[in-house]
């Protein structure tokens, strides 16, 4: 393993798997041997999908670590010159976070920081599972006052990771916890492009969790002039279509309701109309398409779908 220091720390890491195991007190690092993965629901505004865990035996359950076992862990991480360790390291830590007990904890002992660290890891499946475990600590307000400072970071990987990849998809999870509600919401008015040109070029889960981000945003009117004023590409309003898939469609149509219901002044709107590739002639002028496209979804087979068209259009 490297020098002499680090291979004990990993030879009590692995150790403390089997004991924490063999005890029933973990879901524990000792799935992360067989490579087990679970994930659990998450309900948010936008009904987010958090990774998380999900007993494999009666009993057992990340919760039950004890705080020496994720001082352990996060001992551990600091030290390892593997990356499969590292990844299961943050997997166990991930799925430990699904607890609010653990949540607490982890940032107690700075974990928050020491996990965030590996946004920046060599290997793509170390940033995946990174992204993964600050999802998880997400769900507690306290974490993300510091978990927000990573948003830069965050937004970057979106940018740079490749389209429908594991990365993208883990921070655009990130991203949708951390929206919620509107007290970080100002930290992604720059994010908007970017989610905006997701939408024309990824695949559907990928299309979804964008659009679960979109909706957080534009539910706050403070985020709506930075919305509209957004470079998008005209290409978004071929989206409203009977072939878009209906969890795409139906949070597309949530977006441009939410579009809609902003009222902006006539300076405001003659302002914007000027801006040649904004939001705003894209979605909301009177040239833009969009309407006609609507109008085409009243006939749609899915009657939320219709609903939803109706809304926007009275």
């Amino acid at each position: 393993m490297g020098d002499g220091s680090v291979a004990p720390r990993l030879g009590n890491m692995k150790a403390l798997l089997g004991i924490v195991a063999g005890a029933g007190a973990s879901y524990g690092i000792y799935k992360l041997i067989s490579g087990g993965s679970f994930k659990r629901g998450k309900k948010s505004v936008t009904t987010s999908e958090s990774p998380g865990v999900r007993s494999s035996q009666p009993g057992e359950s990340p919760s039950n670590l004890e705080p020496q076992h994720l001082k352990m862990l996060l001992s551990c991480l600091q030290t390892s010159n593997n990356s499969s360790d590292r990844c299961r390291i943050l997997l166990t830590l991930g799925n430990a976070a699904a607890f609010t007990v653990n949540q607490n904890l982890i940032r107690e002992f700075e974990g928050i920081h020491i996990i965030a660290g590996f946004l920046s890891d060599p290997a793509a499946e170390v940033r995946v599972q990174t992204l993964n475990a600050l999802n998880n600590l997400c769900m507690n307000i306290p974490n993300q006052e510091q978990i927000k400072v990573y948003v830069p970071q965050v937004l970057e990987l979106i940018e740079m990771s490749p389209v429908n990849s594991d990365l993208q998809l883990g921070a655009l999870r990130l991203l949708t916890n951390l929206s919620v509600t509107d007290k970080h919401q100002h930290l992604l008015k720059e994010s908007v492009t970017l989610l905006l040109s997701l939408l024309v070029v990824s695949n559907e889960a990928l299309q979804v969790q964008a659009l679960k981000v979109l909706v957080n945003l534009s539910s706050n009117p403070d985020m709506m002039d930075d919305i509209v004023q957004a470079q998008a590409p005209a290409s978004v309003v071929l989206l409203f279509d009977a072939r878009t898939a209906s969890p795409v469609l139906l949070r597309l149509l949530t977006f441009a309701g939410n579009l809609k219901a902003w009222r902006p002044s006539a300076q405001v709107a003659d302002e914007l109309r000027r801006k040649q590739d904004c939001l705003f002639r894209v979605m909301l002028d009177e040239s833009s398409q969009l309407h006609s496209r609507l109008v085409q979804l009243l006939s749609h087979p899915d009657g939320e779908i219709q609903s939803q068209v109706a809304r926007i259009l009275t």
